[in-house]
């Protein structure tokens, strides 16, 4: 059975013949409300006040940040890049609970293990990169390492 036209479409309607029967029958869902958005995958769907609980986190998690580095709280800019990373990797936390609903029974468990694997893959590459640049920086330029004195001793080196 083909699809009924635009034309049999206006038809039905002049005819008296509702429009959700015709959408009914053609496309498979007899009864009108045949299937259900009912998933029991195991994440919570979010609530008012759920929602607004991760927003008032996550505007605190934004504007302290701006606050420490605006008003120079720490004197050591070390100090400042470690509580903001540290700020920065609890706001993550914070969007993955109450805004994606993320836990360890959503979809079975295979969130989590996908979000454990891109997590290991971040830190393999952050850490060898890190690691890679700084032996690059150590054995190629072997200026930045020495002391001034022994700089004019090189440039009369020849090298082979």
């Amino acid at each position: 059975m083909s699809a009924p036209s635009h034309g049999e479409d206006v038809a039905q309607r002049q005819e008296g013949i509702p429009m959700s029967s015709h959408f009914a029958s053609a496309h498979g869902h007899e009864g009108g409300h045949a299937h259900h958005h009912d998933h029991d995958d195991g994440a919570g769907h979010g609530t008012f006040r759920s929602y607004l609980v991760g927003f008032v986190l996550a505007v605190i998690l934004t504007a302290v940040p701006f606050w420490l580095v605006m008003d120079k709280v720490f004197a050591s800019a070390g100090t400042t890049a470690m509580l903001l990373l540290g700020l920065g990797a609890i706001q993550i936390i914070v969007h993955m609970i109450y805004f994606l609903h993320m836990n360890a029974k959503s979809e079975g468990g295979w969130n989590m293990l996908a979000l454990i694997f891109t997590i290991v893959l971040v830190v393999i590459t952050l850490s060898g990169s890190l690691w890679v640049m700084y032996h690059m920086n150590a054995n190629m330029m072997p200026s930045m390492t020495m002391p001034p004195a022994a700089m004019p001793a090189m440039q009369g080196m020849k090298m082979q």
